[in-house]
């Protein structure tokens, strides 16, 4: 059965830095690990990705601000986030690309409020 787990979310004030957690079970054969975020009223959008050769892929408004890493040992991806701004209030939610199953796979999402 497949599993992620999201944890590191939470209330934050502008220029402060959070670190997201996702740790994948149940999932063999993964390709690709990243996360996603939607506010409130706008479309799902792609934050970062990265792949089984550990290539990355970030929204441009986050490049250099947001880093993303996996432990693939553990199945585990992260999203170090710093200068954050009110802005990157959203749910964010882990998205993993495997062939077993031979789907994407999403989190539950967990909020991240920045906000003074």
């Amino acid at each position: 059965q497949v599993h992620l787990v999201e944890s590191g979310g939470g209330l934050v004030r502008p220029g402060g830095s959070l670190r997201l957690s996702c740790a994948a079970s149940g999932i063999f054969n993964i390709y690709r690990m990243g996360w996603y975020r939607q506010a409130p009223g706008k479309q799902r959008e792609l934050v970062a990705t990265i792949g089984s050769g550990a290539s990355t892929n970030y929204l441009d408004s986050v490049k250099g601000r947001f880093t993303i890493s996996r432990d693939s040992a553990k199945n585990t991806v992260y999203l170090q986030m710093n200068s954050l701004k009110p802005e990157d209030t959203a749910v964010y939610l882990c998205n993993v690309g495997s062939l077993t199953p031979p789907y994407d796979s999403w989190g539950q999402g967990t909020q991240v409020t920045v906000s003074s």
